[in-house]
């Protein structure tokens, strides 16, 4: 999958893309064309980076009952040829939520045409199961055919079937067609025994109960990794799937954490020392989680292997340090006598102060985190950690660049983790940022800023936090912080 492209902060369609309240303030304020476009673009070709961690459907879905726009672009956008070429769910996933909320919000065409495309769509299970939760009894029965179509009638056919009831996020579609269909709840029926039978007949190999087995067992491959005949041991591969390793080291881990005993010592030290790719993360992260005394000494030898996927796993497991040493150890790493916080030893450590670390360290996670966007710019996986720790640390002197990373961050979630440390660190935050993020995309930027806002000043928050209040698309939380927030303005 590709990296979306995301326009400038300052453009209307990078302002949508990345969720921020001034996208929907700015839609209705633009010619309604040149917005109505800037949205079919958003949710047609998805902007998040990840969305198991960034919301964007239902901001859009309010932006389209503002601008009262119609759905012809979602429409084409579903109906093309790429939607039988293309089965990836992340194609039409957006899309398919967003009409789910506009169904919600009483949009008589997006509940239409969500029930064309469970019976014509590639994607149809998505789109059932957001009206499952939209439509009445009398529809769904009505798509019930059409969607039993796409299981033929035989043994391949029917374990489709069961899969997809297994699958399936809402089971009320499922559970009505159960009494009118035989072959619905016939395999209704089967489906947990399916689920039973593969826990049971597992053909994975799992470790022994030994030191030395679970170690063998770190650097075997997973099941469906091309075997090297030159590996008779089944060892890792150069070109082994990452994730996988990883996977398989981290579970090790646990299992050594439950195996390993006082003896067994000098055996998991020189797996973190000079083991396999997998043996070694395992030995090295498990002695990290045990607070060994040995641990930061073996990380200092990984961050210096040729290898760079053991320094890569090496620097990872700095942040899982803890205890009375991990903080006098992560100082020592950054001072420049040992290497200093530019070098990636010295990186992993700013980072581990961001979450451990004390008002002593505030300069030090400072200049980390300035040094982090000056140098690959707002993004990246460890960003995220420093804001966080600005913010526990109440660092003022962040200010300026965690309003910068406010703004640029193209993640969501990265943007609302800003605005907590921006909660905590700007005086300005709850008459200036505040009042934007009550239009957010993410809930719980909405929440904060509910809590935080001054609700004098700006007629604009006073109506906004009546809409929350009365929107019954909102989050709970959301709700209760607005409400709260009202009820004592009244007093």
């Amino acid at each position: 999958m590709f990296e979306p492209v995301i326009a400038p902060s300052a453009s209307l369609l990078g302002l949508l893309q990345r969720g921020r309240g001034d996208g929907q303030l700015h839609a209705l304020a633009a010619d309604r064309d040149e917005a109505v476009a800037a949205l079919e673009e958003c949710v047609t070709s998805d902007p998040r980076a990840d969305w198991q961690v960034e919301n964007r459907s239902l901001y859009y879905a309010r932006v389209y009952m503002e601008l009262e726009a119609p759905l012809g672009g979602i429409e084409r956008h579903l109906t093309c040829a790429d939607d039988l070429l293309d089965d990836d769910e992340s194609r039409t996933g957006l899309a398919l939520s967003v009409l789910g909320h506009l169904a919600a919000y009483g949009r008589r065409d997006a509940l239409l045409l969500l029930r064309r495309y469970v019976a014509e769509g590639t994607n149809w299970a998505w789109a059932l199961d957001e009206l499952a939760l939209r439509d009445d009894d009398h529809a769904l029965l009505v798509l019930a055919p059409a969607v039993l179509r796409r299981f033929p009638a035989d043994p391949q056919g029917e374990a489709e079937l069961r899969a997809a009831i297994r699958s399936a996020y809402e089971p009320r579609p499922w559970r009505l067609w159960a009494a009118h269909h035989p072959r619905v709840a016939a395999a209704s029926e089967q489906s947990p025994f399916d689920l039973w039978q593969r826990q049971l007949n597992r053909r994975d190999v799992t470790p022994g109960w030994s030191v030395a087995d679970v170690l063998a067992w770190a650097d075997r491959r997973e099941p469906g990794q091309p075997a090297d005949p030159l590996e008779p041991m089944g060892g890792l591969r150069d070109d082994a799937d990452p994730a996988a390793v990883d996977r398989r080291a981290a579970a090790a881990a646990r299992c050594l954490a439950a195996v390993v005993r006082p003896e067994d010592r000098g055996t998991v030290l020189a797996a973190a020392r000079h083991g396999e790719q997998g043996a070694r993360r395992a030995a090295l992260r498990h002695l990290v989680d045990q607070r060994d005394p040995a641990a930061p000494e073996l990380i200092e030898a990984a961050v210096a292997d040729a290898d760079p996927r053991i320094v890569q796993a090496a620097l990872e497991t700095v942040g899982r340090m803890r205890g009375p040493g991990a903080l006098e150890q992560a100082r020592r790493w950054i001072d420049p006598a040992t290497g200093g916080a530019d070098s990636a030893l010295g990186e992993a450590a700013v980072c581990l102060l961001a979450d451990i670390g004390t008002a002593e360290d505030v300069p030090v996670l400072v200049a980390g985190l300035r040094r982090w966007v000056l140098v690959r710019g707002v993004g990246g996986a460890g960003l995220g950690g420093l804001v966080d720790g600005v913010g526990r640390l109440a660092a003022t002197e962040a200010v300026c660049t965690l309003r910068h990373i406010y703004g640029e961050a193209a993640s969501s979630d990265l943007r609302g983790r800003a605005a907590r440390a921006l909660a905590a660190t700007d005086r300005w935050f709850a008459s200036g940022p505040a009042v934007e993020c009550l239009w957010d995309c993410e809930e719980s930027t909405r929440e904060l800023a509910a809590r935080h806002v001054v609700t004098t000043g700006d007629a604009r928050v006073l109506e906004r936090l009546r809409r929350l209040a009365a929107d019954p698309a909102e989050e709970a939380e959301v709700h209760a912080a607005v409400r709260g927030r009202l009820t004592a303005r009244e007093r």
